[in-house]
């Protein structure tokens, strides 16, 4: 190796150790406001060169292992977790199937805690989050509830990262139901300084209590946090275009009403011509196609929702190099 080539690879590595140090303050990732706005870039940029520096990391979390809790089914959460866990140098055990009910939360909290370095939970609610966070003594990493997606909303800032640039002066336009990915979102974008705006059907606005959060942050973060049911005015100026499935897990029952309600929500063509010129369409997955959004965006080239389903990968093993100790 010519000497240029190992002095780049000793200046990466000591990058890599650099980025470890920072752990985060917070013992367990609850909510999205567990992270500071500090530690959300440092939590961005770790996660940025892990992906560019995956063979620096490998061996970083050996002898680790993480449990994996889902109540709820999973393809993305699952298997990127368990494949962070594996290209640590670490691994994960899985179980499937509802919390507390064959034994107390308090004590399958207890019991993972002496087996394992952390759990990570994809929960109805967000209740068992807060209760396995109390009892266990080792990280909680909140995967999903019915409040947040923390996990979701680290990627998703990764992945615009990636597209923008800089999201400083960027507008992020959410089009569905105020749900736990648009709570996320807004708490995280609002810090990194973008605009939010979600639109949504009247009565299906984010909750109160974490759009108040969002708000507070808007202002305190000098950048603008609105909620409207007029997509096309929405979209006017959006960089991002983002949207979801309009009946999450748990409220299939309500799919037949919220297909009315959000007829006029689809992300159409049309509807991303109102975004600004190079504005790229974003989707957590799984998406119903020509419901919430047309299979022709989906595969347009401003879409980029496979890049954010990949990059789960990385902010996940972001998170558990800062969380489980790994410097």
């Amino acid at each position: 190796m010519l000497e240029g080539g190992r002095s780049q690879v000793h200046a990466e590595a000591m990058r890599a150790e650099e980025l470890r140090g920072k752990a985060m303050k917070c013992r367990d990732l609850r909510s999205d406001l567990d992270v500071s706005a500090a530690e959300l870039g440092n939590l961005l940029e770790l996660a940025r060169h892990v992906k560019q520096f995956p063979n620096l990391y490998r061996e970083a979390l050996e002898g680790r292992y993480i449990s994996l809790l889902f109540e709820k089914p999973s393809l993305r959460t699952r298997l990127t977790f368990e494949l962070a866990a594996k290209q640590l140098g670490g691994d994960a055990v899985t179980v499937v199937g509802p919390i507390g009910d064959r034994e107390p939360l308090k004590d399958v909290a207890r019991n993972l805690d002496r087996w394992t370095h952390g759990i990570v939970a994809r929960v109805f609610w967000q209740q068992t989050i807060e209760d396995l966070a109390h009892y266990a003594n080792v990280p909680v990493i909140n995967a999903l509830s019915d409040l947040y997606h923390p996990c979701q909303a680290l990627a998703d800032a990764q992945t615009m990262l990636e597209h923008l640039g800089t999201l400083r002066g960027k507008k992020l336009c959410y089009l569905g139901d105020g749900n736990n990915v648009a709570h996320s979102l807004g708490l995280t974008v609002s810090r990194l300084g973008m605009d939010f705006v979600i639109a949504a059907p009247a009565g299906y606005e984010p909750r109160g209590e974490v759009w108040q959060s969002v708000q507070q942050l808007a202002e305190e973060h000098r950048v603008a946090a609105q909620v409207t049911t007029r997509p096309e005015e929405a979209l006017e100026g959006a960089d991002v275009v983002y949207t979801d499935v309009w009946a999450s897990m748990g409220l299939e029952h309500e799919t037949v009403q919220r297909r009315i309600d959000f007829k006029d929500f689809t992300v159409t063509e049309a509807l991303m011509a109102r975004a600004n010129p190079g504005a790229i369409f974003m989707h957590c997955l799984p998406a119903h196609r020509d419901e919430e959004v047309t299979d022709a965006v989906m595969e347009s080239p401003q879409s980029v929702v496979f890049d954010q389903a990949e990059n789960r990968l990385h902010a996940q093993k972001a998170l558990l190099l800062s969380l489980l100790g790994g410097a």
